[in-house]
């Protein structure tokens, strides 16, 4: 499973979410959040208080591109 790593956060995708649209699994700790990468949005949330998904999502707006060509690369989109 393809991993990018970003600040202590592992945004991650699956083989399975190839019949979705682009997006991320941010895990850290027992946390992990689904977040969409056209647009930024929050697709759930699992134990990030507001300021640490105000922060994965500004990360993920910063780092939108790269993430988007890893999803392309892994899925030949």
């Amino acid at each position: 499973m393809p991993t990018v790593f970003i600040k202590g956060y592992k945004f991650r995708f699956y083989s399975s979410d190839v019949y979705e649209p682009p997006h991320v699994h941010v895990i850290k700790a027992e946390k992990v959040a689904k977040i969409w990468l056209q647009p930024v949005v929050v697709q759930y949330n699992r134990g990030y208080n507001s300021a640490e998904l105000n922060r994965i999502l500004k990360l993920t707006r910063q780092h939108q591109q790269e993430l988007l060509k890893a999803w392309n690369d892994y899925f030949s989109r």
